[in-house]
C-alpha cells in the first residue's frame, strides 16, 4: 500500500459514465465497465478509482457524477461517500455538463478549490507518480491555468487525443508543468506516427485540474448558455427545489465535451498546462487492451497463454493464446487458437480475435438498429 499526502484544496470530481460497447456483451448499458471488475484485482474499476483518489482529497471532498440509472449501484460500491455527494444525471449531457456541474455545486461551498477530474473506468498502475503528477498539477492550476496530465504514448495510437507540449513553466513545487501548445484529437496513423518520432507530444487521457471559478468563467465565455444553466441548477443544490430544477434545465443543456468547451479555447489563449506523468496508465477500451491486464493466466502449451476472467475452472484450452472472460456458467473449451477473445455470458457468446476487438461497437449497433434492446 503506497501511502500519499492530502491535497488540502483538491475536490475530486468522477464521471462514471459511458457503457463500453467495445467490452460486450461483458459490459451493458445496466451494467457498465466501471461498476465491472475487468482484471480480477477483487475491485471494480470505479472502486480501484476511488482507492487512488481518497487519500488525496478525502471522502469529504469527492464527488462523482452518474446517471440515474447507476446512482443505486455507484452508492452501494461506494459507501464511503456522502450521500449529497452523488449527483445523478437525469441523462447523458456529455462532460461539459457533468463536470461543470461538479465544478459548480463544488464553487457554491468552497469559491477558491481546485477541482480534479478523473474517470471511474481507467487503470493507473503507479499510485505515487499519480498522486505525485496530481500535486503539481493542483500547483499549476492554483495559478490559473487548466492542468491535464499528459502519458508517455507507447505506440502511434488513434484512438487517443494527442497534447503539444512547449516549455516549462517554472512555477515552484511543479517542475514538470509544461505549457501546451496544441490539442490534436485522434489523429490519422501516419500523423501518430510523426508525433512519436518527433517527440514532444503526450496521450490526452481526459485527466484536468483546475480552479472550479476558473472552469466556470472559461464556460462563461465559451459557452453561456450551458454556464448559466449549470448555475441555476448549483443554486439550488440541496434545497428542496433541487430535483425540480434539475429535471427542468438539465436536457436543455448543450451536449459538447470538456475538451472541446473548455480545454482547446483555454489552449489557444495559452492557459493551458501540462504535467507530464509515466503511470503505468490504461483506458481498457476493448478486449485487445483488457487481455494483457487480466491478473490469472492458463498455460496452453507451446509458449502460448490465455489469459482468463471470470471462473477459471470452466475453462479448458490447448495450444491456444488469448482472452477467455467465463462468466455464463458453461464450459468454456478453447483449442488451437492464438490471440482470440472469447466472451462467455448467460445471454450471449462472442467470439473474435484481439485484432478485431475494436468492431464489436459495431455489434451493438447492429443489435440497436435491430431492436434487441434486451441484449444491450
Amino acid at each position: 500500500m503506497v501511502t500519499v499526502a492530502r491535497v488540502q484544496s483538491l475536490w475530486v470530481i468522477v464521471p462514471a459514465g459511458g457503457a463500453g460497447t467495445r467490452l460486450w456483451p461483458l459490459s451493458r448499458a445496466g451494467a457498465p465497465k466501471f461498476l465491472l471488475d475487468l482484471t480480477g484485482a477483487g475491485r471494480t474499476l470505479l472502486q480501484q478509482t476511488w482507492d487512488r483518489l481518497e487519500p488525496l482529497a478525502g471522502a469529504d471532498q469527492m464527488l462523482v457524477v452518474t446517471g440515474q440509472a447507476h446512482a443505486a449501484a455507484v452508492a452501494d460500491q461506494l459507501p464511503k461517500l456522502p450521500a449529497d455527494h452523488l449527483l445523478a444525471e437525469p441523462s447523458a449531457r456529455d462532460s461539459a455538463a457533468a463536470i461543470g456541474l461538479a465544478a459548480a455545486v463544488v464553487a457554491v461551498q468552497q469559491p477558491d478549490a481546485v477541482v480534479g477530474s478523473f474517470a471511474a473506468d481507467h487503470l493507473i498502475a503507479d499510485q505515487a507518480a499519480f498522486a505525485e503528477a496530481v500535486r503539481q498539477a493542483v500547483l499549476t492550476a492554483e495559478q490559473g491555468y487548466v492542468v491535464t496530465l499528459g502519458i508517455e504514448p507507447t505506440y502511434a495510437a488513434t484512438g487517443f487525443g494527442y497534447i503539444h507540449t512547449g516549455e516549462v513553466l517554472g512555477i515552484e513545487g511543479a517542475p514538470d508543468a509544461h505549457q501546451v501548445l496544441q490539442f490534436v484529437e485522434k489523429p490519422d496513423a501516419v500523423t501518430a506516427a510523426g508525433y512519436l518520432t518527433a517527440g514532444g507530444y503526450r496521450w490526452n487521457a481526459g485527466m484536468f485540474v483546475v480552479r472550479a471559478q476558473v472552469l466556470l468563467d472559461q464556460l462563461a465565455a465559451h459557452r453561456p448558455a450551458l454556464h448559466a444553466g449549470l448555475l441555476e441548477i448549483a443554486a439550488a443544490w440541496r434545497t428542496p427545489h433541487q430535483q425540480e430544477v434539475l429535471e427542468r434545465v438539465w436536457p436543455t443543456l448543450e451536449k459538447v465535451a470538456i475538451d472541446y468547451a473548455v480545454a482547446e479555447p483555454a489552449a489557444a489563449a495559452g492557459r493551458v498546462a501540462v504535467v507530464p506523468a509515466d503511470l503505468g496508465w490504461h483506458d481498457i477500451g476493448d478486449f485487445a487492451a483488457l487481455a494483457p491486464l487480466v491478473a490469472r493466466s492458463y498455460p496452453t502449451g507451446l509458449g502460448r497463454e490465455l489469459r482468463v476472467l471470470g471462473d477459471h475452472d470452466q475453462v479448458s484450452a490447448t495450444d491456444a493464446g488469448g482472452l477467455v472472460v467465463a462468466t455464463g456458467g458453461r464450459r468454456v473449451v478453447v483449442l488451437g487458437l492464438d490471440d482470440v477473445v472469447v466472451v462467455d455470458t448467460p445471454d450471449a457468446v462472442l467470439v473474435t480475435s484481439r485484432e478485431s476487438a475494436q468492431q464489436v461497437k459495431a455489434v451493438v449497433d447492429a443489435l440497436r438498429a435491430a431492436g434487441r434492446t434486451d441484449l444491450l
